[in-house]
């Protein structure tokens, strides 16, 4: 999770209500949306490697470095979402490769101290409450040595694509839940330095935060499907009668527009990977 808005409401009742059941009916999207960051994430699982993928959604990082790991490796997957987590378990059946995954807040789990080789998490991080106590309780379940690799959002000036549909929908959907610049959400690491400091505080030895731009795409047919399933307006969009409905999904078709070319729509994600070790 991995690359939706998530706010500053409770993330159990959050991701285990509405957000969770919208970014599993939209998962094949998702999968292609943001299958460029696997690779960027798996690359150090060696064979045998045990790895957590932190905010693991439905699963797919955690079955990419579980193929990387072999079958002499281990590798667990944690989320909040039970919706997510059922997905996630249906897809490593489906695909018929061996991944645990857990239901939990990783913030506060007890995982098996210093079990690890290497903690990864694609989005999945900026959610914690308390981002010093979520990323010591990390630490704790990291061997001496063990790396941290994750990919969040750099910020909102950034990311256009991100905030185009709350910015096009706002005028017609007066509950759209705002966000706050400085709580727990997609925007929450937007500055190194904030990172850095987070994870020095927390444990982590040698943080590096460095820029990472990456091209995501996804065919025109299912935008409509993306931008009324996913973020704040996702969340909000079932509540609207079919009136309303209608003009909103005007509104982002017109908004998204300069995102299309031909049959593909698409986007440059600018992000952080932060790398660190235990």
């Amino acid at each position: 999770m991995t690359a939706e808005h998530r706010d500053a409401q409770a993330p159990k009742a959050l991701w285990g209500g509405v957000a969770g059941r919208n970014w599993v009916a939209a998962q094949d999207v998702l999968d292609q949306l943001l299958k460029p960051f696997e690779p960027l994430l798996t690359e150090p699982v060696g064979t045998g490697a045990h790895v957590l993928d932190v905010g693991c959604g439905t699963g797919a990082t955690t079955v990419a470095a579980a193929r990387r790991a072999g079958p002499r490796g281990t590798c667990v997957g944690v989320d909040i979402a039970e919706p997510m987590i059922e997905a996630a378990r249906a897809r490593a059946e489906r695909e018929d490769v061996p991944v645990r995954f857990v239901q939990a807040d990783a913030a506060t789990h007890a995982f098996e101290p210093a079990c690890f080789d290497l903690i990864v998490s694609r989005f999945g991080v900026m959610f914690f409450d308390d981002f010093a106590g979520a990323f010591a309780n990390l630490r704790r379940a990291a061997r001496p040595g063990a790396g941290l690799r994750l990919i969040v959002w750099r910020g909102p000036e950034e990311n256009p694509f991100m905030t185009t549909a709350e910015r096009a929908a706002g005028p017609l959907l007066p509950n759209l839940p705002a966000r706050d610049p400085d709580g727990p959400g997609q925007f929450a690491f937007a500055r190194a330095e904030r990172v850095r400091g987070l994870l020095a505080e927390s444990g982590w030895s040698g943080a590096a935060v460095e820029p990472l731009d990456v091209r995501c795409t996804m065919p025109e047919k299912d935008l409509e499907r993306y931008f009324t399933l996913l973020g704040p307006v996702g969340r909000v969009l079932h509540e609207v009668g079919e009136p309303t409905r209608a003009r909103v999904v005007e509104a982002l078709h017109t908004a998204f527009a300069p995102y299309v070319r031909g049959p593909e729509a698409g986007f440059t994600a600018a992000c952080w990977l932060v790398r660190a070790s235990a």
